[in-house]
């Protein structure tokens, strides 16, 4: 019985930890890399509020993020998908962690909603769109392959204006999605912990910057532009600060979790 229970615990050990090899591997893992995605960029502003855009406003909390790590966790190779405003590519960004092996990738957002008393933080993995919202979020965060070039051969046939096309691809990173909620969960505690923000919770969408990641990975919308509070927070180097204090923690707790799951 002794020996079933070892072989069990293995097994599931297997599955918990990404691009294992061997017994070795497993027991020695470590998060060695993670790629930090700054939401839009360039000719793609994103969201607006009142006074801010979201593509400048991801942009300083991927840095301060990288920062922290770099920081606190300096055995993890952090990688930016872009550190200035640009455009890039949403299959370029995924191609970025693919090809760095990374072991993780943060994708950060700001949210938007026709209402304005919308608020709070939300941390989608890839997945099921489970409500209306949820696929509304991943259209608009999707829609900026329309400014791409042949973007219907990039991602193969992918229209974003289609629910059907978001239900097609959403269950591609299954073999991951223990891991992504494992960090989702954590970061929406601790960013909620640090600002006050309110946590609307763990959400699964078929986001396009995801599909492709070949690892566990994350969107973080941080708040809603669309709501004067949160752009408040947000929109302040202090709030700044704090979302990427809190998205830090999330990405530290999960990392020592993944790493003594045999300990």
């Amino acid at each position: 019985m002794k020996n079933l229970i070892t072989v069990t615990l293995l097994g599931f050990t297997f599955l918990l930890i990404p691009k294992s090899t061997g017994l070795q591997e497993v027991l020695n893992y470590k998060v060695k890399t993670v790629v930090i995605d700054a939401g839009h960029g360039g000719k793609d502003p994103g969201c607006h509020g009142k006074s801010h855009k979201e593509s400048e406003i991801t942009l300083k909390v991927a840095m301060e993020l990288g920062k922290l790590i770099n920081l606190h966790l300096p055995e993890v190779k952090v990688i930016y998908t872009r550190k200035v405003n640009k455009f890039v590519e949403l299959h370029d960004r995924a191609t970025i962690a693919n090809k760095n092996n990374a072991d993780f990738f943060i994708s950060i957002h700001c949210n938007a909603n026709p209402s304005s008393a919308i608020t709070g933080t939300e941390t989608y993995t890839m997945g099921m769109h489970k409500t209306e919202g949820n696929l509304e979020v991943a259209k608009r965060e999707n829609s900026v392959v329309l400014q791409e070039d042949n973007y219907l051969e990039k991602y193969e046939g992918f229209d974003p204006n289609s629910p059907l096309a978001h239900i097609l691809f959403m269950n591609y990173q299954n073999a991951f999605m223990e891991n992504s909620v494992k960090f989702a969960d954590k970061a929406e505690k601790y960013m909620s912990e640090k600002t006050g923000m309110k946590s609307r919770g763990v959400r699964q969408a078929g986001f396009l910057v995801l599909w492709k990641t070949t690892m566990p990975s994350a969107l973080v919308e941080i708040g809603f532009l669309t709501n004067s509070a949160d752009e408040k927070i947000i929109g302040t180097a202090e709030g700044q600060k704090k979302i990427a204090e809190g998205i830090f923690e999330g990405f530290e707790t999960y990392k020592e979790d993944i790493e003594n799951v045999k300990k």
